[in-house]
Protein backbone atom coordinates (compact mmCIF):
# COMPACT_ATOMS: atom_id res chain seq x y z
CA UNK A 1 0.00 0.00 0.00
CA UNK A 2 1.72 2.80 0.80
CA UNK A 3 1.21 6.97 2.46
CA UNK A 4 0.57 9.87 -0.30
CA UNK A 5 1.30 13.18 -0.51
CA UNK A 6 -0.27 16.02 -2.24
CA UNK A 7 -0.07 18.86 -3.97
CA UNK A 8 -3.34 20.64 -3.74
CA UNK A 9 -4.83 24.06 -3.59
CA UNK A 10 -7.86 22.90 -1.71
CA UNK A 11 -7.99 23.21 2.08
CA UNK A 12 -8.10 19.02 2.01
CA UNK A 13 -6.52 17.36 -0.41
CA UNK A 14 -9.55 15.14 -0.26
CA UNK A 15 -11.11 18.76 -2.06
CA UNK A 16 -8.52 18.87 -4.67
CA UNK A 17 -11.33 18.94 -7.79
CA UNK A 18 -13.00 21.73 -6.08
CA UNK A 19 -10.23 23.95 -6.74
CA UNK A 20 -7.83 22.13 -9.06
CA UNK A 21 -4.05 22.25 -10.72
CA UNK A 22 -4.79 21.49 -14.04
CA UNK A 23 -3.00 19.22 -16.30
CA UNK A 24 -2.12 22.11 -18.94
CA UNK A 25 -0.85 23.97 -15.15
CA UNK A 26 1.16 20.73 -14.52
CA UNK A 27 2.42 20.26 -18.09
CA UNK A 28 3.69 24.68 -17.96
CA UNK A 29 5.70 23.74 -14.84
CA UNK A 30 6.90 20.34 -15.95
CA UNK A 31 8.59 22.42 -19.19
CA UNK A 32 9.55 24.87 -16.90
CA UNK A 33 11.76 22.48 -14.48
CA UNK A 34 15.11 20.89 -16.19
CA UNK A 35 14.93 18.64 -13.22
CA UNK A 36 11.53 17.14 -13.77
CA UNK A 37 10.60 14.73 -16.56
CA UNK A 38 7.38 13.97 -17.99
CA UNK A 39 7.48 9.69 -18.44
CA UNK A 40 3.78 9.78 -18.67
CA UNK A 41 4.49 5.26 -18.21
CA UNK A 42 6.06 4.13 -14.63
CA UNK A 43 7.28 0.17 -14.66
CA UNK A 44 8.67 -1.68 -11.82
CA UNK A 45 9.57 -5.11 -11.63
CA UNK A 46 7.85 -7.29 -9.56
CA UNK A 47 9.26 -9.99 -6.52
CA UNK A 48 7.22 -12.22 -8.48
CA UNK A 49 8.33 -11.85 -11.64
CA UNK A 50 7.01 -9.29 -14.57
CA UNK A 51 6.45 -5.98 -14.32
CA UNK A 52 3.83 -3.42 -13.14
CA UNK A 53 3.22 -0.88 -15.47
CA UNK A 54 1.37 2.29 -14.78
CA UNK A 55 0.36 4.80 -17.70
CA UNK A 56 -0.76 8.12 -16.32
CA UNK A 57 -0.89 11.44 -18.72
CA UNK A 58 0.63 13.80 -15.65
CA UNK A 59 3.20 11.16 -14.76
CA UNK A 60 6.59 12.72 -14.18
CA UNK A 61 9.69 11.87 -12.88
CA UNK A 62 12.24 14.20 -10.44
CA UNK A 63 15.86 13.10 -12.15
CA UNK A 64 17.70 15.42 -9.69
CA UNK A 65 16.33 12.99 -6.89
CA UNK A 66 20.04 11.90 -4.87
CA UNK A 67 18.11 8.14 -4.78
CA UNK A 68 17.42 7.98 -8.83
CA UNK A 69 17.98 5.36 -10.22
CA UNK A 70 18.90 3.22 -7.01
CA UNK A 71 17.85 -0.01 -6.92
CA UNK A 72 14.98 0.62 -9.25
CA UNK A 73 13.76 3.39 -7.33
CA UNK A 74 12.64 7.10 -9.19
CA UNK A 75 10.69 9.60 -7.42
CA UNK A 76 7.46 9.55 -9.57
CA UNK A 77 4.88 12.41 -9.39
CA UNK A 78 1.21 12.03 -11.09
CA UNK A 79 -1.04 14.24 -11.79
CA UNK A 80 -4.70 13.24 -10.65
CA UNK A 81 -8.09 14.31 -9.65
CA UNK A 82 -6.64 18.18 -9.70
CA UNK A 83 -3.68 17.14 -7.60
CA UNK A 84 0.09 16.00 -7.57
CA UNK A 85 0.46 13.04 -5.86
CA UNK A 86 4.27 11.36 -4.90
CA UNK A 87 3.79 8.09 -2.93
CA UNK A 88 6.00 7.76 0.62
CA UNK A 89 8.17 10.36 -0.37
CA UNK A 90 11.60 10.93 2.03
CA UNK A 91 12.87 14.35 3.39
CA UNK A 92 14.29 14.99 0.07
CA UNK A 93 11.07 14.60 -2.10
CA UNK A 94 9.00 16.58 0.47
CA UNK A 95 11.24 19.55 0.05
CA UNK A 96 11.04 19.33 -3.79
CA UNK A 97 7.06 19.00 -3.32
CA UNK A 98 7.10 22.08 -1.10
CA UNK A 99 9.20 24.23 -3.92
CA UNK A 100 6.74 22.89 -6.42
CA UNK A 101 3.75 23.47 -4.29
CA UNK A 102 4.73 27.37 -3.83
CA UNK A 103 5.30 27.78 -7.51
CA UNK A 104 1.41 26.58 -8.43
CA UNK A 105 0.59 28.32 -5.65
CA UNK A 106 -0.85 24.78 -3.62
CA UNK A 107 -0.09 23.24 -0.08
CA UNK A 108 1.37 19.90 0.44
CA UNK A 109 -0.62 17.47 2.91
CA UNK A 110 -0.27 13.83 3.58
CA UNK A 111 -3.04 11.47 3.51
CA UNK A 112 -4.02 12.54 7.59
CA UNK A 113 -4.01 15.96 6.41
CA UNK A 114 -0.86 17.17 7.59
CA UNK A 115 0.87 20.05 6.26
CA UNK A 116 4.86 20.44 5.04
CA UNK A 117 6.70 21.73 6.31
CA UNK A 118 5.53 20.51 9.39
CA UNK A 119 6.87 23.93 11.14
CA UNK A 120 4.70 25.75 9.03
Amino acid sequence: MGYDVHITRAEHWTEAEDEPISLEQWKDYLASDPEMRPDKVAEAPLESGGTLRYESEGLAVWTAWPGHGRGGNFAWFDHRDGEIVVKNPDEAILAKMCSIAEKLGARVQGDDGEEYPEDS
